[in-house]
């Protein structure tokens, strides 16, 4: 293999999207470039209060314009001569109803300003009455149909959100030809698709998401859809049987694409899949280690030999996937509603009235107003995070529930709510945040011990993303609460590095994805171990965790 062969990632967030060059033979990170979205900034077709996060295809289509170009003007031309593919990956499920081409209505002009024609964000809990239906339906077949998704559907998942759509808006019903998950459609996108039916389906997000499955020949039979609502009738054919997996070719780049990037139309583009799944592959994943990558939401992923599981299935989890994170292994996802997002809800509750007051106030001048706003939300959370840690532990302290934007696992539920728990007079800022810390930590540890009851060991712990790089107050309460040490991978884009791995193995740089990790990843720089003096602490307050838990959920309206 030469020395001079380069590849992109292309890791698509909840608020930007980020590409990196990477040397396929060392691993170097040669660019990188961020682009935040510029409609979601703004809030833009989101309503919070009804918990509607909506996002425009043209944030995703500028965005990846704008990182790859800049990427490739820092590289140089040398550089961008010698690109041999890009890797795709994206948060889910996140899908959009499109036309007979392929394209999101939301790019047609009749549709340019719905939210309904826009792609439904992961976050985005509109569906949850149709999710609590696709539960009850599904036990009225002697198959089950959820068995390879804990057992528990979603409204953060595909079949829901369609099934929403298509009962809430009539012009979008009428013109939806599919429904397309993100990861699916930027390969499209890039590769020139102008048919839906040349679509190719990750097995990642048709399997975790969409209930694909080899068991079924593909996904449930159109009668089980049609029986649960007859506006579902015939979306099974539109998405075919087949899937994908990540190390295959989706194809090479259009004529068009290879002149608006400023790339030899030679590139192979790879098969989508989710940031979290080729991130734990840029996180050098192993058997059996629960790589976390944790950010706004969190992403468990475990992978394992399928035959060592046979036909067990884990109950209450985001699927169990073969190839849908290595090729050739079970993938079983896990992962919590709100965990970053946590942290800046609290933030934003604290900030937002102080911001308003800044600026109607007559002292400071614009400039300095503007500047006070951005370092108060700059250094609130670091600030609470050393105050914390201060903080004596007793068994009395605050307590929260972390179900903020409901729980995803174990056992989904977006009904539920977030609680605190033994508030005083005496309750301040600081007291509130390490609560919430332990919270999140706690609902970690829930999915944890879900894995090891339901047989499947964890042997170690891997941390990725924002919150795992650059809070180590966190991750330190984390290694306490879980009671064994988090590894803390170096790199700070290991989504992206994931999805130029598998553009490496697609390109047929490597022969498989194991390789590309082995020789295109970074390592981990830092390890936070137990403090065996603390331990014990938590594991009476999980206790308590557990119990106000099981009273808060008891409250939550029914699934």
């Amino acid at each position: 293999m030469k020395k001079n062969n380069y590849v992109i990632g292309v890791d698509y967030g909840t608020d930007s999207v980020r590409s990196i060059i990477v040397n396929t033979t060392s691993g170097e990170e040669i660019a990188s470039s961020v682009h935040y979205y510029s409609r979601w900034k703004k809030g833009l077709y989101c309503n919070a209060a009804e918990s509607q996060f909506r996002q425009h295809p043209l944030d995703y289509v500028e965005g990846l314009t704008a990182t790859i170009t800049d990427c490739l003007q820092k590289a140089g031309l040398a550089v961008a001569e010698n690109v041999r593919a890009i890797g795709i990956d994206t948060t889910g499920s996140t899908p959009v109803a499109v036309d007979a081409a392929g394209q999101p209505l939301a790019l047609n002009p009749a549709f340019a300003e719905n939210p309904n024609a826009m792609f439904v964000l992961w976050k985005d809990h509109t569906s949850v009455q149709e999710a609590a239906e696709i539960n009850l339906h599904a036990t009225k077949f002697d198959t089950n149909y959820l068995q390879f998704v804990g057992g528990i559907y979603s409204s953060e998942w595909f079949w829901a959100k369609l099934l929403h759509i298509l009962r809430t808006d009539k012009a979008v019903r009428e013109a939806c030809v599919s429904w397309v998950e993100h990861c699916d459609w930027i390969p499209f996108l890039l590769t020139g698709g102008k048919n839906i039916a040349d679509l190719k389906r990750s097995v990642c997000a048709a399997g975790h998401k969409g209930l694909w499955a080899e068991a079924f020949d593909g996904y449930p039979p159109n009668d089980f859809f049609t029986q649960l609502d007859p506006l579902l009738n015939g979306f099974t054919d539109s998405l075919g049987k087949q899937t994908y997996t990540s190390d295959q070719s989706a194809g090479t780049l259009s004529p068009e694409w290879a002149q608006k990037l400023g790339l030899p139309n030679s590139v192979v583009v790879a098969v989508g899949a989710f940031d979290a799944h080729m991130g734990a592959v840029g996180g050098q994943i192993e058997p059996y280690h629960l790589s976390k990558v944790m950010g706004t939401s969190t992403c468990d992923i475990l992978v394992a030999p399928q035959t060592d599981l046979g036909d067990k299935t884990v109950k209450g989890i985001c699927g169990q996937v073969n190839g849908s994170v290595i090729p050739g292994m079970l993938g079983l996802e896990a992962g919590q509603s709100a965990f970053g997002d946590t942290y800046a809800w609290f933030r934003e509750m604290i900030v937002r009235p102080v911001r308003q007051l800044i600026k109607a106030s007559n002292i400071l001048d614009e400039t300095t107003a503007a500047e006070l706003d951005k370092e108060l939300s700059d250094k609130l959370i670091p600030y609470l995070s050393a105050e914390a840690a201060k903080l004596p532990l007793q068994l009395d302290d605050e307590l929260a529930i972390d179900w903020f934007n409901g729980r995803r696992t174990p056992d989904a539920n977006q009904f539920l709510t977030g609680s605190l728990h033994g508030l005083n007079l005496g309750t301040d800022a600081t007291a509130i945040f390490k609560s919430l810390v332990e919270a999140t930590c706690f609902g970690a540890k829930m999915i944890v011990d879900r894995f090891i009851n339901e047989g499947v060991p964890v042997k170690g712990l891997i941390g990725l993303g924002g919150v795992a790089k650059r809070s180590p107050y966190i991750m330190q309460v984390m290694a306490n609460i879980m009671n064994m040490p988090i590894r803390i991978h170096k790199s700070e884009q290991t989504c992206a590095l994931g999805a130029a791995m598998f553009a490496a193995t697609a390109a047929g740089l490597y022969g498989k994805v194991e390789e590309a990790m082995e020789h295109m990843g970074q390592g981990f720089d830092a390890v936070y171990t137990p403090d065996a003096a603390i331990v014990p602490y938590y594991q009476q307050r999980y206790i308590q965790y557990q119990q106000a838990g099981a009273y808060t959920e008891s409250k939550a309206p029914k699934q």
